[in-house]
């Protein structure tokens, strides 16, 4: 299986936001943009894997700026990383001005996706290959969260964590 670069997966969505996704202070409810950001997520890991991908989880996701009605608001995803058969989607997320057209990143997240087949059954997924410092920069990262996560999940001892060992021990 041939490896990717990163931009094959890159997703762009943009869409402006309703009345009715706001909450009474008039800006956009969480779930709104987690659901943006799901599908964004899934399309990009669908197109690095080119087969059928689920959420995982929902690994980070900070709401930095309100996002009010009547914004519009772009979500970038793209493939940061994979491991056999999961994905890790880091988004950014930009609320447009309305009067100069300035973007602004307001939120970001990071999402896992595992690829299947058609029974449910986790399949193999391409490596990545980062091109960009960007890139280079969320993919080293990744192997730190998946790590995090595992310990956490307890699917790995802290021991066997050696990236966030190397964290705190020189």
């Amino acid at each position: 299986m041939e490896p990717k670069s990163p931009k094959l997966s890159r997703t762009v969505i943009t869409d402006l936001v309703l009345p009715g996704e706001t909450n009474p202070i008039g800006n956009m409810f969480g779930g709104e943009l987690l659901a943006r950001m799901d599908r964004a997520a899934s399309i990009a890991a669908r197109r690095h894997s080119r087969r059928i991908v689920v959420t995982a989880s929902v690994n980070h996701v900070a709401f930095n700026k309100m996002i009010p009605s009547g914004s519009v608001v772009t979500v970038e995803a793209q493939v940061s990383r994979s491991f056999k058969s999961s994905m890790e989607v880091f988004m950014d997320v930009w609320i447009e001005d309305r009067e100069n057209g300035m973007k602004t990143k307001a939120n970001e997240g990071i999402y896992t996706f595992v690829a299947v087949d058609e029974m449910g059954n986790p399949v193999p997924v391409p490596a990545v290959v980062p091109e960009t410092s960007l890139e280079k920069e969320r993919f080293e990262a990744a192997l730190r969260r998946r790590q995090l996560s595992l310990v956490l999940a307890g699917k790995l001892a802290p021991a066997e964590a050696t990236e966030l060992k190397a964290l705190f021990i020189s």
